[in-house]
């Protein structure tokens, strides 16, 4: 009789375990927001505005914003599944007027491979132990001086 409400309990954890993480990364942008980007007539300080700040900025060129965003569900181990994901291109003039705001094609989009290695350092590899008590066994010449103004 008491194994039921447990079996219960165990069952409806697991199924809680189930349940997907969703992920927001970058800036997906409101349709409505973005119909008020006006080639012609919205500044950059509206854009910035109405859109936020942009995810990127054109390395060589100041004058074109990026807002990339992508929306993924995981399910514990399993590899994130793509929901939504959006680009869009905003470029300005010399005075800082929109020119033409575009959505990006990301059919052609491949994604970037973290590279697995480490950078070399150098000097002393140190333990967990020698970190926590490096301080002890070498101790600060400045602890038993007295400041400037004498002390006393």
């Amino acid at each position: 009789m008491k194994k039921k409400p447990l079996l219960l309990l165990s069952i409806v954890g697991a199924l809680a375990a189930c349940a997907p993480t969703v992920a927001n990364r970058g800036n997906i942008l409101d349709p409505e927001s973005l119909a008020q980007i006006k080639p012609g007539e919205t500044t950059r300080e509206e854009v910035a505005t109405k859109l936020g700040t942009p995810t990127a900025i054109s390395t060589f060129d100041d004058k074109v914003w990026y807002y990339v965003g992508r929306q993924t569900e995981q399910y514990s181990f399993l590899d994130p599944e793509v929901l939504k994901q959006q680009a869009v291109e905003i470029d300005f003039d010399d005075k800082g007027v929109v020119t033409s705001a575009k959505k990006l094609d990301l059919s052609q989009a491949a994604d970037a491979t973290p590279v697995d290695r480490e950078t070399p350092t150098f000097g002393q590899k140190q333990t967990l132990l020698r970190e926590l008590l490096g301080d002890l066994s070498h101790p600060r010449p400045d602890l038993g001086k007295q400041g400037p103004s004498g002390g006393t």
